[in-house]
């Protein structure tokens, strides 16, 4: 009998690129030519946050209608979410923080959930409950690259996805790191851009991210 791990099949969803681009979805309208344009790019991993009405149904119209996305949920705060999410399609879920519950939940539903940790000891309860792969959030708050730097030695168990405050500037200095296995950001998602809906300018913004490498 094999045991599901907490993170099964997330390892290959964050290595596909450098970058996640992290996405707010205002109009439905905007989500299936959105994500086109940003798997174009090179960006294939698209992580649409729970901060609008539609961001439910426009992860279930990204995952029914845009070939080579793989699309997954932000902003996930309870399990109520991340079962709503799972049921739209989202391959993955990537929380601000973690609690008990909501890395319950993930076990019981079997959800790759990326959940947020701040500081080593959050860190460390993750490591306890099996988890390989964190949010660093709010990143550049909470101490940039120098802090995820100094948490490699004593934790080298865990590897970051560091997200807030990550730019197409800063994202190197963290990926040149040997626990980040991509960052997560939105600058190539600038809302005027959205907004004239320029999916060409999207497309060749997420084309410089997904030149960053490891």
């Amino acid at each position: 009998m094999t045991t599901q791990l907490p993170q099964d099949g997330l390892e290959d969803i964050l290595r596909r690129a450098p970058v996640v681009p992290v996405v707010v979805i205002e109009k439905l309208a905007d989500a299936a030519p959105l994500a086109r344009a940003m798997v174009a790019g090179g960006l294939s991993v698209i992580e649409v946050t729970l901060r609008t009405e539609v961001a439910l149904e426009a992860i279930r119209i990204i995952a029914a209608e845009v070939e080579g996305a793989v699309v997954g949920v932000g902003t996930v705060l309870n399990p109520r979410q991340l079962a709503a999410a799972q049921e739209a399609g989202a391959r993955f879920a990537v929380s601000p923080g973690a609690t008990e519950a909501l890395l319950d939940a993930a076990a019981s539903l079997g959800a790759p959930l990326l959940p947020g940790v701040a500081n080593a000891s959050q860190a460390m309860a993750l490591i306890e409950r099996g988890y390989r792969f964190a949010k660093f959030f709010p990143a550049e708050p909470a101490g940039g690259a120098p802090y995820l730097k100094a948490l490699a030695s004593p934790l080298p168990q865990l590897q970051f996805c560091p997200t807030g405050g990550v730019t197409l500037e800063s994202a190197p200095s963290y990926l040149a790191l040997p626990n980040v296995i991509c960052v997560g950001g939105s600058w190539m998602l600038k809302p005027e851009t959205i907004a004239a809906r320029d999916w060409a300018a999207v497309t060749a913004a997420s084309k410089n991210a997904a030149q960053l490498r490891n």
